[in-house]
């Protein structure tokens, strides 16, 4: 078997569950870990909250509101084993499967899903749009201190997470 980034993270049973999830998904499992790693700090654990104080929680950061389209809260998902959450985890990616083809595919869900498909060069948040408050929570994904967060400019950051997870340190 092919090694899984971050793989030296988690338990066996989580790297099981994440390459039937990207299977199912029809995607990358390295995707799904880099964007586990980067949501979660590189902790993995299903009760790490958001350092913005968005009220996210857990493995991707589900919000208040995503945890109860997915009929459960925030709370209960942090209560959760991290093989657990990976249900949730598979869950909320289901809408987009077969449409995540790349990195930025698996992690425009997470952080900005009109962006899934867009081209790298696609403007997700700027100082001055209708609503200042996504930039200014997001302002350490503007690489380039233009005022401006690109997809490339995220898809970076996820892409420096995937490279990382990949080292054989940390694959497994």
């Amino acid at each position: 078997m092919t090694p899984l980034a971050w793989g030296r993270r988690v338990a066996p049973d989580f790297r099981a569950r994440v390459r039937a999830i990207a299977d199912g998904l029809s995607t990358d499992p390295n995707y799904l870990m880099a964007c586990m790693a980067f949501e979660s700090a590189g902790t993995f654990r299903p009760d790490v909250k958001n350092g913005a104080g968005s009220g996210a929680v857990g493995l991707i950061q589900f919000m208040p509101q995503t945890a109860g389209q997915l009929h459960t809260t925030t709370g209960k998902l942090a209560l959760m084993t991290a093989v657990d959450q990976l249900d949730f985890v598979d869950l909320y990616f289901r809408p987009w499967r077969g449409r995540m083809h790349n990195l930025g595919d698996v992690y425009m869900p997470i952080l900005w899903p009109d962006a899934v498909g867009k081209p790298d060069s696609y403007v997700m948040f700027s100082e001055g749009d209708a609503h200042p408050a996504r930039y200014l929570q997001n302002r350490g994904l503007d690489a380039d201190h233009s005022g401006r967060i690109t997809r490339g400019e995220v898809c970076a950051a996820v892409a420096a997470k995937l490279a990382a997870g990949m080292l054989p340190a940390n694959a497994a």
